[in-house]
């Protein structure tokens, strides 16, 4: 039989469904081989009663939050959550008591841990129900992705700025090139003026055109791509350049309606905002086919609040890969600045982006 330190989450979990019995004789023999699995795995693994109350931890997870198993053996787990959800915990586990409606359980996802030195930490979260007897135990898997966020996060600032770097060459390479051409396509066009050359005049005119339409793009992709004017002109400016550019580019009406009283000093926290708007219009151009773009900037109770609403057709309830990225995306820049991010489709048709950054 292959050795529990090797297994995956997904094999464990069958081999804790595996462990179910309502055969009482069967139970001492089940529970004993769920301690052995929690000594050997190298996964953190803590189980819990319908109560809360920690029952066993392994050597995995001891290690993740920093505690001996006396320390933490027969109390309630919110112990190992910061607030809010340390305040919330016992309302989840009575909900699913009294309803039987899981919000976590069989769902993994990322939550934040709180070590015994009461440090913070990103983790990954999977709770699976066992039931031995006529008793409930719930088993969690956690696994500290502290190292994977600050690989994620590097990538996406190295992704920044070499975004601002093509921005940088478009603008000051490609877009000088162009409007060199554009001069001598100019000067040409004075020297053929008024001679036997009339049809090729109006050919270097068009040519002009093309041109100064091609200095045009290639201006506002760089600014798409390093918006100056975040250092410059504050958010406020740039997600007013943000829409006029979407409006020219898409071909929408892209409306901003803004509290002026809004003001980010924070340059980082201002480009993740602007980044989040300018996915969102994205989406709702490309995917919801919207022709119309409102983006809302405010600030409530020392929240300042991102707005992104669009009419058209929505998002569909599952995304292929490529799609689902940017809004993956969206709720890692959120996160990277201790914002919430909300993405829901309205009633009416469309869908809406709501992103709550509060100040520190």
């Amino acid at each position: 039989m292959k050795d529990h330190e090797q297994m995956s989450r997904e094999e464990l979990l069958q081999v804790l469904h595996a462990m179910q019995s309502n055969r009482p004789e069967a139970l001492q023999e089940s529970e004993e081989r769920l301690r052995a699995i929690l000594q050997t795995a190298v996964e953190g693994i803590i189980t819990i009663d319908e109560r809360g109350v920690i029952e066993s931890i392994n050597p995995a997870a001891e290690k993740i939050f920093g505690y001996a198993p006396q320390e933490v053996m027969g109390k309630n787990i919110k112990m190992l959550m910061p607030s809010p959800y340390r305040e919330n915990h016992d309302g989840y586990l009575a909900n699913y008591r009294d309803t039987g409606q899981a919000k976590i359980i069989g769902i993994g996802r990322e939550v934040v841990g709180q070590r015994k030195d009461g440090s913070l930490f990103p983790m990954d979260l999977s709770v699976s129900e066992v039931n031995f007897a006529n008793r409930r135990v719930f088993t969690g898997f956690v696994r500290d992705i502290s190292e994977r966020k600050q690989l994620e996060k590097a990538v996406l600032e190295i992704s920044d700025r070499e975004q601002r770097r093509i921005g940088q060459d478009l603008h000051d390479g490609l877009g000088q090139h162009l409007m060199g051409i554009e001069l001598r396509i100019q000067l040409l066009e004075r020297k053929v003026t008024g001679r036997k050359f009339k049809a090729e005049a109006a050919t270097l005119a068009e040519v002009g055109g093309f041109v100064r339409d091609a200095i045009s793009q290639t201006r506002r992709l760089a600014r798409g791509l390093a918006p100056v004017l975040l250092e410059t002109g504050g958010l406020v400016a740039a997600l007013r350049e943000l829409c006029l550019n979407s409006e020219q580019m898409f071909h929408i009406e892209c409306v901003l309606q803004c509290d002026a009283a809004v003001t980010i000093e924070d340059l980082g926290v201002a480009t993740h905002l602007y980044r989040i708007a300018q996915e969102a219009i994205s989406n709702a151009v490309k995917h919801g086919k919207s022709k119309r773009v409102e983006v809302k900037l405010s600030e409530e109770q020392k929240t300042v609040i991102l707005l992104i609403g669009d009419r058209g057709k929505g998002l569909p309830v599952s995304l292929p890969e490529s799609r689902g990225m940017g809004l993956r995306i969206m709720h890692y820049r959120a996160g990277m600045i201790g914002a919430s991010l909300g993405i829901q489709n309205n009633a009416k048709g469309g869908t809406t982006v709501v992103c709550s950054w509060p100040r520190k």
